[in-house]
């Protein structure tokens, strides 16, 4: 099956790779996730995911911890390192601290083996829900001065590549899938602090504002990243910007 192909979802099904040794467990998660209108790819090892993901990219991937050849955390740290794709472990081990870790590393759930489908169709719905956007195959050109790409967590400005936190990228996902239109700031700080408790309108701000000084010939004067008086942001392309709010005044502080 190749990523991509059209779906009950509109122009294509989320896409999910599960990564799995244990060949019944790949079978059944792939047929139960199919009925549910995903478009499943499968890889019994690290190394074999690393090949399909040379393909294709999914939305998102289901990892064991424990498998031959190329280990879960080492395919999840190596995946991270190519692009920011949400990852959901599954597996076996339950220890407080090993979750905790994958969490704060490179994982956006946790799933322990034997795993109840509801549960982790649930969780899989939480998690695209979350991301929100698909991940842009290619390159993202804005004009003369900026390029996105995404994929790589990278911003082409000017001719020099910029890296992009995770935060920084999931925020640009949004946006891009929105391309000239307005992203309200309440979106935005669901996309990127989805399960933070305490999370405020300010980390938004804040992470504009870096964004700013990064993509951003001028970032006193942006014409990619405007803000919406009183409602959010927008991306636009170079020459796209009429009409939006002038970017000088009080939210030029965020």
């Amino acid at each position: 099956m190749v990523f991509g192909g059209p779906g009950p979802y509109g122009v294509s099904a989320p896409r999910i790779l599960i990564v799995d040794d244990d060949p019944d467990l790949r079978v059944i998660l792939a047929e139960q996730l199919t009925a549910d209108g995903y478009e499943v790819q499968t890889a019994r090892d690290g190394e074999e995911a690393l090949r399909r993901l040379g393909v294709a990219w999914p939305d998102l991937l289901i990892i064991d911890m424990l498998m031959p050849r190329l280990d879960g955390l080492a395919l999840a740290r190596e995946v991270k390192a190519r692009a920011d794709l949400p990852i959901i472990v599954l597996s076996a081990i339950d220890t407080a601290d090993s979750k905790a870790d994958l969490l704060d590393e490179v994982a956006e759930d946790y799933v322990t083996k034997p795993y109840h489908y509801p549960e982790l169709r649930a969780r899989i719905t939480r998690v695209l829900r979350r991301v929100g956007d698909r991940v842009p195959r290619q390159r993202l050109s804005l004009g003369p001065s900026l390029a996105l790409e995404l994929h790589r967590r990278t911003a082409i400005v000017a001719g020099t590549p910029v890296a992009l936190t995770p935060t920084e990228s999931r925020l640009l996902y949004a946006l891009a899938a929105n391309l000239g239109q307005t992203v309200t700031t309440e979106m935005l700080l669901a996309r990127g602090w989805a399960d933070t408790d305490d999370a405020d309108p300010s980390y938004v701000w804040v992470t504009m504002r870096r964004l700013r000084r990064k993509v951003e010939v001028d970032p006193n004067k942006p014409v990619h990243l405007l803000t919406v008086r009183g409602i959010g942001y927008r991306l636009v392309a170079a020459g796209a910007a009429s009409g939006l709010d002038s970017p000088a005044g009080p939210e030029m502080l965020r």
